[in-house]
């Protein structure tokens, strides 16, 4: 059964809003198709992409191919450590000595967190530190999976470490220190995992992208390859080589030396992942406002809704009307911080009070702004669970 606007207006009939849930059965449909599509590789879930402790717990527990969180700040990590989960991989660098100080606390009980780097400053300075706090600290060389084309920087700006010289350089570092270990070594290929080539109306752009991810796909893997293989002939024992997202999967799970794949927003499915050409899952997660006014036929007004994504802002960026059939946003309006204004020609018969229900351009992001979601689950409500601003903490 595809769910449909009376189906959700029925579960939720009562309830207060504005809220957001996430539907358990497509998420459980999702969980399913991603580890089908594995390559036989560990997958690391993603928690900026979910940001719900008990949503991942569910995942880690649903299929064994789940192994380990990555994380995106040292304070999430340590709070997910406190709580039970294990094997923690900070996907950025941080800097914080006191935050640093309170992840060794946790090493030294026996966990597992290992901290992102790429450049021989981060280095020294988590040598000092381990040495003042009498602690090994495992970490990640991160390395840049971007591809330099004439006139292109097709990627994101995110290590300095981007060629086999660089690598080498930074890991001689690691090799003469005694409180800095290194634990794996990570490339996020963010022009093809987080970039679509199938977006409505853009034909000539997404030829491009197609063509531009082609070569890049190549080109990435070969240089992983190359500073892996360089690693290991140094004497490095890798736990882990971390690569791709929801959107490479296909190709990052066929490079021979990447031991597990990241991934995070296949499990809700956002708007922007409806441009992709080689995969659809099922939209897992929405938020709901409510209509509190008509100032003309076929115009409804409702309360808030204008929660954007990050990134380069861009009408892709805003919320997207998933149900009722028939209602779009207005171009002029978008979604507000306090209403948002909705065209609607379908067959529903609308009033205040109903509710309009969206999908956020990302995942993640939405649950920032929630105490609480609902699960969905048979056509019922089967719980409702704190999101981690519910738990009391804003980590970014």
């Amino acid at each position: 059964m595809i769910p449909d606007y009376s189906y959700y207006k029925t579960i939720f009939k009562g309830k207060q809003l504005t809220f957001a849930f996430v539907d358990m059965d497509m998420l459980a449909s999702n969980s399913a198709a991603i580890a089908n599509n594995s390559h036989r590789k560990n997958i690391r879930i993603a928690s900026k992409s979910i940001r719900v402790s008990k949503i991942l717990d569910w995942i880690l527990k649903s299929n064994p191919v789940y192994k380990g969180i990555m994380c995106y700040t040292m304070p999430e990590a340590v709070f997910l450590s406190k709580k039970g989960f294990d094997d923690l991989l900070l996907g950025y660098p941080g800097w914080h000595p006191e935050q640093i100080k309170e992840v060794c606390g946790e090493l030294k009980k026996g966990k597992t967190i290992t901290l992102m780097i790429d450049s021989i400053e981060h280095i020294k300075h988590l040598e000092k530190i381990g040495k003042e706090e009498n602690c090994i600290i495992p970490v990640c060389l991160d390395i840049d999976m971007s591809s330099d084309f004439p006139g292109l920087h097709f990627g994101v700006w995110r290590s300095s470490v981007f060629s086999k010289g660089d690598a080498l350089k930074v890991a001689e570092k690691i090799r003469q220190c005694s409180f800095v270990r290194l634990d794996g070594v990570m490339g996020y290929e963010a022009q093809i995992a987080g970039l679509g080539e199938n977006a409505p109306d853009k034909l000539v752009m997404n030829a491009v992208i197609t063509f531009l991810k082609k070569i890049s796909t190549k080109e990435i893997a070969k240089r992983r390859g190359e500073i892996v293989s360089e690693l290991r002939k140094m004497g490095f024992q890798l736990r882990f080589v971390n690569g791709g997202g929801t959107g490479s999967m296909n190709t990052t799970g066929l490079e021979e030396e990447v031991t597990e794949i990241t991934v995070g927003s296949g499990f809700f499915s956002p708007a922007l992942f409806d441009n992709y050409k080689d995969f659809r899952y099922q939209p897992a997660a929405a938020f709901a406002i409510e209509i509190v006014r008509q100032p003309k036929p076929g115009i409804f007004t409702c309360l808030g809704g204008g929660y954007v994504a990050s990134g380069e802002t861009g009408l892709n960026k805003q919320p997207k009307i998933y149900l009722p059939e028939g209602a779009k946003l207005i171009a002029q309006e978008g979604t507000g911080e306090v209403q948002t204004p909705v065209l609607y020609n379908g067959t529903e018969e609308l009033k205040n009070g109903d509710p309009i229900f969206l999908r956020h351009s990302k995942a993640g992001e939405l649950f920032e702004r929630f105490n609480k979601l609902y699960l969905v689950k048979d056509g019922k409500i089967a719980d409702e669970v704190p999101t981690y601003r519910g738990e009391g903490y804003c980590f970014l």
